[in-house]
């Protein structure tokens, strides 16, 4: 390959001229090869995780929303969506299963203290 600028011969890989130091064609494409890469997004991870925990669905919730959003920013195009969603959707079905079993647990709880037979069982130790 030739110079662009001195028309002296050089390497057919090489992207600077040994003989003026003027890029050649080489360097531009090496530079567009070489993009960075988008970032991890943490928190559409951690939304993901916390999503599994009863006690800290509420957190996974948020940490997902928060994932989800900057997901759809330039900065991290679209990396982190696919755990987002399913952060939220677990998040979601955790919570709506959490409230059906406190539901069905308080409503037990108020049925047994309004039996006398049951109160009084309750209140025997006390004695």
């Amino acid at each position: 390959m030739f110079c662009k600028n001195c028309g002296k011969e050089i390497d057919d890989k090489a992207t600077i001229c040994v003989h003026c130091g003027v890029p050649t064609a080489n360097a531009q494409t090496q530079q567009q090869a070489v993009a960075p890469a988008a970032p991890n997004n943490g928190f559409a991870i951690a939304g993901l995780v916390c999503s599994f925990f009863s006690f800290a669905a509420v957190i996974g919730l948020i940490l997902s929303i928060i994932g989800l959003r900057k997901a759809k920013t330039p900065e991290y195009n679209g990396k982190g969506k696919g755990l987002a969603i399913a952060g939220i959707v677990i998040s979601c079905i955790t919570l709506f299963y959490w409230i059906i079993i406190m539901a069905t647990c308080g409503s037990a709880l108020c049925a047994a203290l309004n039996d006398p037979e049951v109160t009084g069982a309750l209140l025997l130790p006390l004695v």
